[in-house]
Parts: structure tokens; sequence; C-alpha cells
């Protein structure tokens, strides 16, 4: 289990400044929304906590991010343990296309070597099962992932990455492609989730963020407005600009 502290971060691409003065604690066990208009810093802040941005060409990062005491924007940072240990579920879920079975135990052959047959049996159950997905699927683990629904890839997606045992889920516009009731049933699977991981959703949809999130970060144009409980973002900002945009009046 793990938290995040998030102090004087900024970011650069290039001359372009991302990410002003962040400054942020995400609590473990808990859901944390981040909210703001398109291109206001969200998913770049997201992708800071695993490293993603380094594969963009003239990034630069200042400030300190501590994810149980250590300080991932070190260059000592090892990014393979980095990333088992804060996994990423994208907009599109991208599953492989690869078995079900073989979806799952991917990440397993490529941390854990050695593993019987029996052992990794029993860790894609515990994953499927993880999100409601095991009896659906428990006789079709040889069918291609590909075949699946949109939600149930999204579903998978989110196993493939609890069979690596993560502490840290991170979800970019996790629910974007599905319609309301894959979209309810993923939120619901985010409420179980939270019991044993710390999760940080991305999402422009205000409602969800309501619904699902114990915090809310409020992001513009790279900083970090407001930040708070969820009831309190969205009953009583603080911040006129964050009042602005949950009433509607831009974004």
């Amino acid at each position: 289990m793990a938290d995040i502290k998030v102090s004087n971060l900024n970011l650069w691409y290039g001359d372009f400044q991302a990410l002003i003065n962040v400054n942020a604690y995400f609590t473990q066990k808990q859901i944390t929304a981040m909210i703001g208009p398109s291109g206001c810093g969200k998913s770049t802040l997201l992708r800071v906590f695993n490293r993603m941005n380094d594969l963009i060409e003239g990034v630069r990062v200042s400030g300190e991010v501590l994810i149980d005491t250590q300080n991932i924007i070190s260059e000592e940072t090892d990014l393979v343990s980095l990333r088992k240990k804060v996994g990423m579920v994208f907009q599109r879920p991208n599953p492989f296309p690869l078995s079900i079975y073989e979806n799952i135990a991917f990440g397993q052959r490529v941390h854990a070597e050695g593993l019987t047959k029996f052992k990794l049996d029993e860790i894609v159950r515990d994953s499927l099962q993880s999100v409601l997905l095991w009896d659906e699927l428990k006789d079709k683990l040889n069918k291609s992932a590909l075949t699946l629904s949109l939600e149930q890839k999204q579903r998978l997606c989110i196993a493939r990455l609890i069979a690596v045992k993560p502490d840290i889920l991170l979800m970019d516009e996790p629910c974007s492609t599905l319609d309301p009731q894959g979209t309810s049933r993923i939120e619901e699977l985010m409420r179980e989730l939270k019991n044993n991981y710390t999760i940080i959703i991305v999402t422009h949809n205000m409602q969800q963020a309501a619904r699902v999130s114990d915090e809310t970060g409020f992001m513009l144009l790279g900083e970090l407005v407001e930040f708070g409980k969820t009831q309190d973002i969205f009953t009583n900002p603080k911040d006129k600009r964050t009042e602005d945009y949950i009433t509607g009046r831009y974004g």
C-alpha cells in the first residue's frame, strides 16, 4: 500500500511548462479524481507517477514525488520496479493480441521467473475474480482477448495490472469509451478495488468524479488550483476558478 506526496513539481515539454509548482498528497486506499479542461495537465501529472513522460523527447522535471519515501523523479529510480508498483489503465482498453489467460500471465512471466503452471493458474483466477470477470470467462480462457466487449477488455486490463501486485492504480479516462452501463460497472469495480489500492483517476466527467472519488483535484493551465475532499470541492469550492468550472461557466 502506498501514498504519494508531490512537492513543488514542475514539468516542461521543451520550452512549454505543462505543470507549474504542483503540491498534493494522494492518500492510500482512496480514490482521487483529477478534473479540469482538456490540456490542463491532468494526464501529464498522472504519467509522472510511473515516469511515462520519460518516453517523450525534451521532457524536464523538477521537484519531488515521494512514493513510500522514495523520490521517484531521481535518476537512480529503477523504472521496471516503479512500473510494477504503479500500474496504469488507459482511455482505450489495450489487451494484448493473446488469449485471455496469457494477457494475465504475461506480467508474471516478465517479473517472476520459474512460476509453476499451478501458481500461474491461481494468479489468473485471483486476478479475474478481483475484477469480477472469473465467472464470465473461466471457460473461455484460451479465447483471444480481442473478442471481448469494450467493458470486459477494460476489466481485463485492470486484472492484468493486479496480477503483478501494484500498490497504485492510475486510470486515465478509463470509462470514456464505455456506454453508461459499462461505466457504472467500472465505477463499482473502482469502489471495490480501493480497499486494497491507492487509485488516481483522470476524468472529464464531473458527475463521475463526484460519484466515485474521496478527494478531487482541479487543474487549470498546468496549476493545481484546488485539492481536497470531493464533497467540499463540489459544494463549497474555495477558489472562484473551481466554482466557475464546476458550474459550467467554462471548460
